[in-house]
């Protein structure tokens, strides 16, 4: 690749609900700032589904999804200083923000109040729409590029930029450790992670699962408990339990019921995004002073916290590595739960 080329090979949903489909795709010219990335895994997020399908609202098409990225440098801009050619790095959900607002000068991009722009399905301050990782290569501003360290794979890698870091920063933010009791709703993509993390951080964690199914996974993972919802007695044995509950499932579910299992000020942070609302009695928050969250990705100071902290024990995703002519069946297995538990794409099938 060389600062001239225009074109890479991608893989994109011609319209809403098609097909992913092979084409090529635009990159603009390595600029002031920019890196060049031959992109070597891209993960599967299941918030590519949703937006390749126009879950979310209206989409750009094509749409070439992707923000779990793993790659190597190979062309740095002139007035790039923190990156070189052959250096192994990533890029998440976020190719770009305002930078001036308080909260990119706090390094949570994330919250840009100016303008965030999104790795793929947005438009950049070009005006031109933004394509994401499921291509051979990807010009990024070097603010928005994080370094993966020798400890981790790439492959492994990949889905710490959208499932990892999704699942650290809430679980820093409210302070999951040693002496807390930790539970994660959900063992997915980004449930998975959520136990690794929150073991790593010391905390005492159970998994919150439709079935036990899964439950010889989760104990491996690093879950000390896990326990099946579909059995209603769960509710009244785990009451007021928790320190922090993180909900990664994507589905609605009885609010009510779960925030009961709090203890007094503790808080149940949503980081799956159902495309259905949902409702709430707020008697189930004001007893016990409880918090019902949000959480968003992390800046881009955090995402590199993430990945040191991974690299230092240990941690990548669990994976299933595949050609890119899989990316279809891939979503249909997302969506049946056929998955343990992030499928990566090898780009250089693209």
């Amino acid at each position: 690749m060389t600062t001239n080329a225009t074109t890479v090979p991608a893989y994109a949903a011609p319209a809403a609900g098609a097909p992913l489909e092979r084409t090529t795709i635009p990159r603009r010219p390595v600029g002031e700032h920019d890196v060049m990335i031959d992109i070597k895994f891209a993960g599967i997020c299941h918030s590519d589904i949703h937006q390749a399908r126009d879950g979310w609202g209206t989409g750009i098409y094509p749409m070439v999804p992707g923000h779990e990225i793993a790659g190597i440098v190979t062309e740095v801009g002139p007035g790039v200083t923190r990156f070189e050619a052959g250096d192994r790095v990533g890029v998440g959900c976020l190719v770009d923000s305002c930078r001036t607002c308080d909260n990119c000068a706090a390094g949570l991009e994330q919250y840009c109040t100016g303008g965030s722009v999104g790795t793929y399905n947005a438009l950049g301050k070009d005006g031109e729409p933004t394509y994401g990782g499921y291509s051979s290569h990807i010009v990024v501003d070097e603010r928005f590029t994080v370094r993966i360290p020798e400890g981790i794979a790439l492959d492994e890698a990949a889905p710490l930029l959208c499932a990892g870091i999704t699942l650290y920063s809430p679980l820093r933010h409210w302070k999951a450790g040693p002496g807390k009791k930790v539970a994660v709703v959900g063992l997915g993509g980004l449930g998975h992670m959520g136990v690794k993390i929150a073991h790593a951080l010391g905390a005492e964690v159970t998994v919150l699962s439709q079935s036990l199914r899964k439950e010889a996974d989760g104990l491996k993972l690093g879950a000390d408990h896990y326990y099946a919802t579909s059995d209603e007695s769960v509710f009244e044995e785990l009451a007021g339990t928790f320190d922090l509950i993180v909900s990664t499932v994507s589905a609605p579910l009885p609010l009510d019921r779960y925030l009961g299992l709090l203890r007094t000020d503790g808080a149940f942070v949503n980081v799956g995004a159902p495309e259905e609302p949902v409702s709430l009695n707020l008697f189930s928050v004001i007893g016990g002073r409880k918090t019902l969250a949000g959480s968003g990705i992390g800046g881009l100071p955090e995402t590199q916290e993430m990945l040191d902290f991974c690299a230092e024990h240990g941690l990548g995703a669990e994976i299933e590595v595949i050609s890119a002519d899989r990316i279809n069946e891939a979503y249909e297995r997302v969506l049946a739960s056929d998955v343990r538990y992030r499928f990566v794409i090898d780009t250089s099938t693209i």
